[in-house]
């Protein structure tokens, strides 16, 4: 998490941190990757203290707002996530006997994995998170609307809440989205 000067220094702030996939590779184009994602997510929030205040997955890569409990610590929490997912969506791609793009995905997963001394096998998610601090309300409202218009600048969708996999929903309607929102005061 320190590469280029890129770390969370401060375990109870607010970040705004995005994950990309290696070469990002369109993986969440496929309901049940996402899936994984979002299921994951709720499970940090329930186990590791995890406050999510904004999310959104695109097809190689997602978007966060997030910050932790006091109890527990928002490097690992993001260390968890990234490992437990990173295995389990390879695990999904090679069982998946419906997926036209496995081969070619597992191929460039397990290229990085080789090239990156940190792996055992595959990589699936780039090394770096770039977590950024939201120390004032201007960087947590610019933050907040580039996550949720990033799948209508995409062509997803032409409404942010009409999106599946974010959090705009929570925001924009009186419907509840897919994760629970810990909306900041």
């Amino acid at each position: 998490m320190g590469e280029n000067g890129y770390q969370i220094k401060d375990q109870e702030a607010i970040y705004f941190i995005t994950f990309a996939t290696v070469q990002w590779v369109d993986v969440f184009t496929r309901k049940e990757y996402s899936d994984i994602i979002v299921e994951s997510l709720i499970y940090c929030q329930k186990n590791k203290g995890l406050k999510i205040h904004a999310w959104c997955i695109m097809s190689n890569h997602l978007h966060l707002i997030l910050s932790i409990d006091e109890n527990n610590n928002l490097s690992g929490a993001l260390r968890d996530f990234k490992k437990f997912t990173s295995s389990n969506v390879i695990k999904a791609i090679k069982n998946n006997n419906h997926e036209s793009r496995r081969s070619w995905m597992l191929w460039i997963f397990k290229k990085a994995g080789e090239e990156n001394r940190r792996n055992k096998d595959y990589q699936f998610w780039q090394q770096e998170n770039h977590p950024v601090e939201l120390s004032t309300n201007e960087m947590m409202d610019q933050r907040l609307n580039y996550l949720h218009e990033n799948p209508v600048r995409s062509g997803a969708v032409r409404n942010a809440e009409e999106y599946v996999y974010s959090s705009a929903i929570d925001y924009y309607t009186t419907t509840k989205g897919l994760i629970e929102v810990d909306f900041i005061e």
